[in-house]
């Protein structure tokens, strides 16, 4: 049995059992008041005393009862459990240049803005992480070349909506994605950032979590090439995010010196145009690659807001001292604190705690959630001196960053306005292709208190398979994990010794949640650090069935029909949804069976619903033996679609 059930409760008296319990002691307690005190209703002046001492009392009970909390949570407060602070969303951003513009390309600098409307009155704003050179040449002309042919998928990478096969469908050696650029002037001698969004398939739903020095090997070799008039000639690639087109990822590439790109007519485009190409030198996919989109000028951004030199305070010499920055909600290691104690102001650092800090250690702790700057007092930790030429403001935020939470995860093309002005950007064409991934709220202190004995039991190390779902909730904005050992997702038949897999479940609101590449990637470097050497581990994205419920239902002559019908679809969606689905509400279990008589009681219990003529399952839009349990496997989720209700009204049994 729980020790929580062995708590004991201090106090459960509420005011009325207060008050009748005094009551009932009138009479024992004050026998020679009885001649006059007889009266024991409320108009009696004694027992209003009653009631309010009743009243003081329950006050007193209440915060009585709150004591084993207050305990628990400065225990947890001890052992160094804190609040997960929100995290920022992080989004790419394409900045397109206006034709009219008369320079080659323009730089759009780091930390440049730009919103998104939000439910409420304040828009969500993100910000550039580094500069980019933006080009002035639209990318207008994508094909492909299976070796063989041409093949025009203008249309498909400008919509990015069912995706296209970069190298045809075999991928052989010499196929080729060519990028045309249409410009009137020659093309600039400027190193290109291609931003690649590959087709969310099965070939990337896992992320191996390797040594942090272990090289990953692409399975083909790409050479970037120009056409100069005469021949294609190899261009210098600096960078590939994208893993020769297995992966989303940005890659880099030095354009030729001005005038050396000439344009050609070529392949199914009419129009002349300069072309650049990505041919396959040598080629051994597992999987051909497969390619949404290919954007120029496009860069990361994060939902955040850049705060500069914001005077605090000035010091008084007192330990402990604690000052409040101006904003909440401090994005990590953004913060730049200087202090002025009469040399010019020099930068401070920020540690978690002051137990390791020395008397003269130039710390400060931050609360993120805050914005609370607390200092040392003398012993551990250094007190900021007071300056008598500047003892209104020799403490000053030099620069941080505030943002984060949920409502940062906008959707795709929400990202349009452009905040800062920057010569030549076309800002009505500013954009977001995908949607924003990763941004996250403060953590509720429910979680934190189911988080807390994992936590510990874990010790930051990753050995368990309890232990591996615990981190990687810990790690970024995950809802559920599922650790399988064992299983290797390339040999999912075979238990190979030294391999665990980690299934990631987002908190979202879709009907099959699903994480972000950015995400498998943060929570297998968060688990990389914490595994032990000999592990290997996988973190996949989650894989569903869709379950379908088809049922004809008698309803209540008493009853809407439409309304029993949507009743019935909200309640089965929600009952089979990955997140807060199940008996319990907390998600549908992995590999959980679906019992055949607990969805007929489901659908039975929605008010208004008489009885059930006829209940159906179908499992991937396959229908299931009636009256039959139905076993999903053991790393499978399911999400429900497409139910079918039919209703009709009868004589209530």
């Amino acid at each position: 049995m729980p020790i929580a059930d062995h708590i004991p409760v201090i106090d459960d008296r509420s005011y009325d059992d207060i008050v009748a319990e005094i009551r009932t002691r009138i009479a024992r307690y004050t026998p020679e008041w009885q001649p006059v005190w007889s009266d024991v209703n409320d108009n009696d002046p004694g027992i209003t005393m009653v009631q309010v001492f009743a009243w003081l009392s329950e006050i007193m009970i209440y915060r009585l009862g709150k004591v084993p909390e207050h305990n628990y949570l400065k225990f947890l407060q001890l052992l160094g459990i804190e609040l997960n602070p929100a995290e920022s969303a992080i989004a790419e951003i394409s900045f397109p240049v206006k034709a009219s513009h008369t320079e080659a390309f323009i730089i759009v600098p780091a930390r440049t803005q730009v919103s998104a409307q939000s439910a409420s009155s304040q828009p969500i704003i993100f910000e550039t992480d580094q500069a980019l050179t933006a080009l002035t040449a639209v990318l207008d002309k994508v094909q492909t070349y299976d070796g063989f042919s041409y093949r025009d998928v203008s249309n498909d990478n400008a919509e990015a909506m069912s995706g296209y096969e970069p190298f045809g469908s075999l991928a052989n050696e010499n196929s080729a994605l060519l990028l045309g650029f249409e410009y009137s002037a020659n093309m600039p001698e400027i190193e290109l950032d291609l931003a690649l969004s590959v087709v969310d398939e099965s070939n990337n739903t896992k992320v191996n979590c390797s040594l942090p020095q272990t090289a990953v090997y692409p399975s083909a070799e790409l050479i970037w090439e120009y056409w100069q008039g005469s021949d294609w000639v190899a261009m210098s690639m600096r960078k590939d995010d994208s893993n020769a087109m297995m992966q989303s990822g940005h890659v880099k590439i030095k354009l030729p010196a001005n005038g050396k790109m000439q344009k050609l007519v070529i392949g199914q485009v009419s129009e002349s145009r300069f072309w650049i190409q990505a041919r396959l030198v040598s080629a051994a996919y597992e999987k051909v690659p497969k390619l949404l989109a290919v954007r120029t000028n496009t860069m990361s951004a994060m939902q955040a807001e850049t705060i500069k030199d914001e005077v605090l305070g000035g010091s008084n010499g007192q330990p402990n001292q604690v000052f409040s920055l101006a904003n909440k909600s401090i994005l990590a290691d953004s913060l730049s604190l200087e202090i002025d104690e009469g040399d010019g102001f020099n930068t401070w650092q920020v540690v978690a705690d002051f137990y390791a800090s020395a008397a003269d250690d130039t710390h400060y702790v931050l609360n993120r959630t805050t914005g609370q700057i607390t200092f040392g007092d003398g012993v551990h930790g250094r007190i900021p001196v007071a300056n008598v030429g500047n003892a209104g403001a020799n403490v000053i935020a030099r620069e941080y960053r505030i943002g984060g939470g949920a409502q940062g995860n906008v959707a795709a093309a929400s990202l349009s306005s452009l905040l800062t002005g920057i010569t030549g950007v076309d800002e009505n064409g500013i954009s977001n292709l995908l949607p924003a991934h990763s941004g996250r709220d403060e953590e509720a202190l429910e979680d934190a208190k189911l988080r807390a004995p994992r936590a510990l039991k874990s010790q930051c190390r990753a050995v368990s398979a309890e232990d591996f779902e615990t981190l990687a909730m810990a790690s970024a904005n995950v809802k559920r994990a599922k650790a399988l050992p064992l299983y290797h997702p390339d040999f999912p038949a075979v238990k190979v010794p030294g391999v665990i897999s980690v299934i990631v479940v987002p908190d979202s609101d879709a009907e099959k949640p699903m994480p972000s590449e950015g995400m498998l990637k943060t929570v297998c470097e968060y688990l990389n650090q914490r595994r032990l050497l000999t592990t290997e581990v996988y973190v996949l994205k989650p894989q569903y069935q869709k379950i379908s419920v088809n049922v004809d239902v008698i309803v209540d002559d008493s009853a809407d029909l439409a309304e029993v019908q949507e009743s019935i679809e909200i309640d089965l969606v929600d009952y089979f949804h990955p997140l807060h689905g199940g008996e319990f509400g907390s998600g549908w279990p992995f590999g959980g069976a679906i019992y055949f008589s607990l969805v007929y009681r489901r659908v039975l219990n929605i008010a208004g619903v008489s009885r059930i003529t006829e209940l159906k399952l179908l499992l991937d839009d396959v229908e299931q033996a009636e009256c039959k349990d139905i076993n999903i496997a053991s790393n499978m989720l399911l999400y429900s679609a497409d139910h079918q209700m039919t209703g009709s009204y009868g004589t209530t049994l």
